[in-house]
C-alpha cells in the first residue's frame, strides 16, 4: 500500500507512531495486495509491445440459444417459442427478432450456433480461460485469457493495467481467475474493493504533482521505519505503483462524463433491471467503458451483462435483456469501427451453456450443456459468417459443432498468440498449452 507520511501520535502503548494517508490498495482476495506488491509479483512476467485486445462479454446464467441466434422455424409450439427470424445485412443470414441493430452490423460480426463441450454449472470460467473448472484445479486451476495475457504480453503502458476486470453485483460474475499464475495476474476491478486503487482519499491531483519529491518521501520513511535496509529496493515497484495511481490515462477511461453525450446515447444505459434477481444487471455502459478501456491500453475487458437463467419468463427475459445487449452490442462495433480499432480488438459476447429445447409450465427453459452459442465480432476475423447449426429441435450440435477450445484459440490467435507453441510454466515447472484444440479455420 503506497503512503504517505501525516502526523504523529502518541498511542496507548506509549509507542509512538506515524499515521499514514492511504492512497489506495489492491483487492485481490486473502492478504489484499497492495499495487506495489502486484507490480513487484509482475516483475517476473515477459512483456510485449503489441496492443491487440478483446472484450469478452459473460451472459451469465446462461442464454437461449434457439430464441437468440437460430429460431426454430419447424418446431412444434412447445419448443418453438414466439420470435421470429429476420434478415440481416448478410444474405441468407437470419437472427432472432430482438436483435434488429446487430442484424444491420452482421457483415462485420459472425453467430457460432453449436458451441459445445459446456460444463452443467453456473460459472463464468470456461468462457473466460476455455477449460473447465476443475482443470488443473491441484495446482490453481487453468488461468483465464486475461491472466495470461497478463503474464505473456504485459502491460502497454505502465500505469495501465493490462487486464481489467467491471465487476457486477451479484452471482456468476467472477471476471476470471489467474489461476496458477498467481495474484499478480488478477483482473483489476475498478468496482468493488479495487475501487480504492483509483482514488487518492482527499488528496488532489495538485498537491501530488511532484512526483520525485513524493518518491524522495518515500524512501526517507522507508530509511526511517527500516533501518536494517530489509525494504531497500522496492522503490522501482513503489513507484510504478505511484505512476498508475496518479496517471489520467485509467482515470480518464473510467470517467464516462468524459465521453460524448451522443454516443453515450447510442450505447443506452439499460435502464431499468428488469430480471435481475440475484444476477447482474443489463449495465450497457459498461460496454462503453470496456471500449474506453481497450483506447487506454488495456489488453483484455471482461464483463458480465444481465441474468440470462431463465427458468421462468424465458421470452420475457429475452425481449428484455436481448433488446438491451442489441443497442450496446452493436454500438460497440459500430464505435470500434468508427475509432479504426474493430481489426485489433475481439468482441465476444456467450454464456456458460444453452437452454432446454422443451418449454417448461412456467414458460421458461431450463439448463441445457448439450449446446449453447456465441456472437463475436471483430478482430480481423472473416467476419459476415453463420458457422454450425443445431438439429429441428434444437437439441444438439448438427453441423460443425464448436468447442469453448477452438473459440479460445481464435481469440488468443487474434491477440497474435499462436496456442500450438506457446506454453506457461505451472507452479511444478511443467508447461501448459493455452488450448489443445486449433482456431475455427472458418474465421482465419
Amino acid at each position: 500500500m503506497l503512503t504517505l507520511p501525516g502526523t504523529r501520535h502518541r498511542f496507548c502503548d506509549s509507542i509512538t507512531r506515524r499515521s499514514f494517508l492511504k492512497i489506495g490498495a489492491l483487492g485481490a482476495g486473502a492478504g489484499a495486495l497492495s499495487l506495489a506488491d502486484l507490480f513487484r509479483l509482475e516483475a517476473q512476467a515477459g512483456t510485449g509491445s503489441s496492443h491487440k485486445s478483446v472484450i469478452n462479454v459473460f451472459l451469465g446464467g446462461g442464454p437461449p440459444h434457439q430464441d437468440m441466434w437460430e429460431i426454430k422455424t419447424e418446431a412444434p409450439t412447445e419448443i418453438r417459442g414466439p420470435f421470429q427470424p429476420i434478415d440481416t445485412n448478410v444474405p441468407g443470414i437470419q437472427i432472432g427478432e430482438v436483435f434488429q441493430r446487430l442484424a444491420k452490423v452482421m457483415d462485420k460480426s459472425v453467430v457460432i450456433r453449436s458451441v459445445i463441450g459446456a460444463e452443467d454449472r453456473h460459472d463464468s470460467h470456461q468462457c473466460l480461460s476455455g477449460w473447465k473448472f476443475n482443470d488443473l484445479a491441484s495446482v490453481g486451476r487453468r488461468p483465464s485469457i486475461g491472466a495470461a495475457l497478463s503474464r505473456l504480453q504485459g502491460p502497454v503502458d505502465k500505469s495501465v493495467p493490462p487486464f481489467v476486470g467491471l465487476a457486477n453485483v451479484g452471482v456468476w460474475k467472477h471476471p476470471g481467475t489467474s489461476g496458477f499464475l498467481g495474484a499478480a495476474h488478477s483482473p483489476f476491478k475498478p468496482e468493488g474493493e479495487g475501487m480504492a486503487d483509483m482514488k487518492l482519499n482527499g488528496i488532489t491531483p495538485d498537491k501530488l504533482d511532484d512526483r520525485r519529491q513524493l518518491l524522495r518521501s518515500i524512501d526517507k520513511l522507508k530509511r526511517d521505519a527500516d533501518a536494517n535496509g530489509t525494504l531497500r529496493g522496492m522503490d522501482a515497484f513503489e513507484a510504478k505503483a505511484f505512476d498508475v495511481l496518479t496517471s489520467s490515462r485509467l482515470l480518464d477511461a473510467l470517467d464516462l462524463s468524459k465521453e460524448d453525450p451522443k454516443v453515450r446515447e447510442r450505447y443506452g444505459d439499460g435502464k431499468p433491471f428488469n430480471f435481475q434477481y440475484d444476477g447482474s444487471p443489463t449495465i450497457n455502459e459498461h460496454l462503453l467503458l470496456a471500449r474506453r478501456l481497450v483506447e487506454a491500453g488495456v489488453r483484455c475487458v471482461t464483463l458480465t451483462f444481465g441474468r440470462w437463467d431463465s427458468h421462468g419468463d424465458n421470452f420475457g427475459l429475452v425481449r428484455d435483456h436481448g433488446g438491451k445487449l442489441d443497442q450496446c452490442l452493436s454500438a460497440l462495433i459500430e464505435d470500434l469501427e468508427q475509432r479504426g480499432m474493430l481489426d485489433s480488438t475481439t468482441v465476444i459476447a456467450w454464456g456458460e451453456f444453452g437452454r432446454t429445447p422443451r418449454i417448461n409450465p412456467q414458460s421458461g427453459r431450463d439448463h441445457w450443456p448439450q449446446v449453447s452459442c456465441a456472437f463475436m465480432a471483430g478482430g480481423g476475423m472473416r467476419t459476415g459468417q453463420a458457422i454450425g447449426s443445431t438439429n429441428r429441435l434444437g437439441e444438439h450440435a448438427k453441423d460443425r459443432p464448436v468447442h469453448f477450445q477452438e473459440i479460445h484459440s481464435t481469440l488468443y490467435r487474434n491477440l497474435g498468440i499462436d496456442t500450438a507453441s506457446t506454453t506457461i510454466a505451472d507452479p511444478t515447472g511443467r508447461p501448459q498449452y493455452l488450448s489443445n484444440m486449433p482456431p475455427l479455420r472458418e474465421l482465419m
